[in-house]
Order: C-alpha cells, then structure tokens, then sequence
C-alpha cells in the first residue's frame, strides 16, 4: 500500500511477522487448519527491509520500519514515513496514559483496537502489522484501511507483501522457535527484496518476548536466513 502523495517519503516495503515460542523443542508438523486464525506462542518476530522512496528514488538505505510501542509491544509499517512516525507517537501516548490510569500494562488485544479505532478516525496513510506479548500470550494482528483488525499467526504487508507470502506459506509451522521464526522472516524479506523494486538495502529484525522488545539490523538478510 502506498497512499504518499508527490514528494511525500514513502515506505513501498516489505514486512513480515511471525507468532513463535520460545520454547527449545523442535516444532513438529503444521495441524490442519494451524494457519488459520490466531496461534499459540510467547514471542513474536517481525521484520522488514531497510529501503524508503521519494518516488523513483531511493531516499535511505536504512530506515528502521519497526518500532516498539512500550516493552512488549512493536509495529512495522508500510505506506507514510510522516503517517507512521504520527501512528506511533498517538500510539505510544495511549498506552502511557492507560499504564498511569490503570497502574497495569496495556495488553496487544487493547492497544491492537485503539490501533484500529484511530485509522478509522485519521487517514494516517500506512498498513501496519502489530505484535506483542500479553498475559495471553502472544499476538499478531495485521489492519487495512479502514479500521479492520484481524489475529494471524502470519502475515506479510506491503509492495513485496505478496512475494514474501510465498515463503512464509511454505515454511511456517505452527508453534515454531524464535530462531527458526527469525530465519523465515529473514528469507521472506529476501525473497522479495529480489523481486519488489521497492524493497531492499537489508534486514531489521524485531523479536517481541515478556523479557522486553530487541531490534537488530543486518546489511543482508542473508546473515540471519542462513
């Protein structure tokens, strides 16, 4: 999605996200059906490439398209530089202001409908993909839009959103580990940066736990796919 007007920087990307566990053993065989709806984890991995456009052009080589909102939480955006650096800010004032009121942290569920309320109040420009961690486990919800909010266990947005669907479908499996979670959504982001124009100049890699948000950026996704 890309809603820029002219010499507006755009983030015409590829993001992905990934629900995962962090638990050591070897994740077995996909159920029937595992891909459908939410799944169960305590982790949750999202990434992008590094590239932003000024119409043909490209603007930066490492943007950072992921960002966390808080301590368990993160987005990753496609569309608006200016609209998502807006989506955050209104985002990360919402959750301050239920954690002081409240006294207890925001969980994804709630901070995912205040995400879907404000797009149906404010054409922000962007699609976003958003993962944290709760008392409920793990969350990943993906929006259009018009305000519409769905849990996924996968999902992929954005101009290389479509080829990186391709990887992501052939190798997610449902209760995968963290690391095998990373080297998907690294392939992913790969795949299309060899095929969306859009899309490239590396890998930032977020992994959302109950221990806190780490965001690490490579020069080629191919330091994390291999």
């Amino acid at each position: 999605m890309d809603e820029t007007g002219p010499g507006e920087a755009s983030l015409g990307t590829t993001i992905v996200g990934i629900v995962a566990s962090t638990d050591t053993v070897d994740s077995g065989p996909t159920p029937d059906g595992a891909a459908n709806g939410p799944a169960a984890g305590d982790a949750v991995v999202l990434a992008s490439d590094r590239r932003a456009s000024l119409g043909r052009m490209v603007s930066s080589k490492d943007v950072e398209k992921v960002h966390p909102i808080g301590d368990a939480a993160a987005l990753a955006f496609t569309g608006s530089v200016s609209g998502a650096q807006a989506l955050v800010a209104d985002l990360d004032a919402e959750r301050r202001l239920y954690e002081l009121r409240r006294g207890r942290r925001m969980s994804a569920t709630a901070l995912a409908g205040y995400a879907a309320s404000a797009m149906r109040q404010q054409p922000y420009g962007v699609q976003h993909l958003l993962g944290g961690v709760d008392g409920d486990g793990a969350h990943l919800f993906t929006f259009d839009a018009g305000g519409s909010v769905l849990a996924q266990p996968f999902a992929a947005d954005g101009s290389g959103g479509p080829f990186a669907y391709g990887t992501l479908e052939a190798g997610y499996v449902a209760g995968m580990r963290v690391d095998e979670a990373e080297r998907l959504a690294a392939r992913a982001v790969a795949a299309a940066s060899e095929r969306d124009t859009a899309s490239g100049n590396g890998l930032q890699l977020v992994t959302v736990t109950a221990d806190g948000v780490d965001s690490r950026v490579y020069d080629d996704p191919a330091a994390v796919a291999s």
